[in-house]
């Protein structure tokens, strides 16, 4: 997580960011997350996104702040020295603060082509694993959600690393950026163990290899 901060700020697509922390939070337990974290819980209310967003961003609760003023979030739990969940999170911006103030900054460098288009609609995506509250099909271990949508569980295969995450985030929001800075962004494709169930793979689902 240090190492992909360290990237993005290389090559400005980040503009603010909090470094990750190690913190224990019981016996054989510790959260890797960022300094300055707070609860997260407004993430998951029934409010409008701009102001979960605002509320996210005015309080610095992210480990990155893209360039396009989107919020990425990156949590691990171990115990036992074993995965026990994670939560990653990229929450695009509702509004482009720098590109309305100042937009020949964006207009002139074509990096930026895949964020100022005007039919782009802010998604926000998160993946989970929480095996804990395991029930096949209807939340399986490791799954994705879009949009905040309270029933969307997409299966995952496995838990998902942080260099696949941002992998993931870097290919499909900020590819421009991304092909432009190949050899600057180039993250180890280390995999997490399978969790996914083979009832579950008969649907659609995300496979990672």
């Amino acid at each position: 997580m240090n190492t992909i901060t360290q990237k993005l700020i290389s090559v400005n697509l980040s503009v603010k960011q909090n470094f990750p922390s190690c913190t224990n939070i019981g016996k054989d337990s510790y959260e890797i997350s960022y300094s300055g974290m707070q609860n997260l819980s407004i993430a998951l209310k029934n409010i409008d996104y701009k102001e979960i967003y605002e509320e996210l961003d005015e309080g610095e609760n992210y480990n990155i702040k893209m360039i396009d003023g989107a919020l990425i979030q990156l949590l691990y739990t171990y115990r036992d020295s074993a995965l026990a969940s994670h939560r990653l999170a990229f929450f695009p911006s509702p509004f482009l603060y720098d590109f309305q103030n100042e937009p020949e900054v964006y207009e002139d460098d074509e990096i930026y082509a895949d964020i100022i288009a005007k039919n782009i609609l802010p998604v926000p995506i998160r993946f989970d694993y929480d095996p804990e509250n395991y029930r096949e099909l209807e939340h399986p271990k490791s799954h994705l959600t879009l949009g905040q949508f309270k029933n969307c569980r997409i299966p995952v295969c496995s838990p998902i690393t942080p260099n696949a995450f941002i992998d993931f985030i870097l290919r499909s929001f900020y590819n421009t950026a991304f092909q432009k800075f190949t050899d600057e962004l180039n993250f180890s494709s280390n995999l997490f163990d399978e969790t996914i169930s083979s009832v579950e793979k008969k649907i659609i689902h995300l496979a990672i290899y």
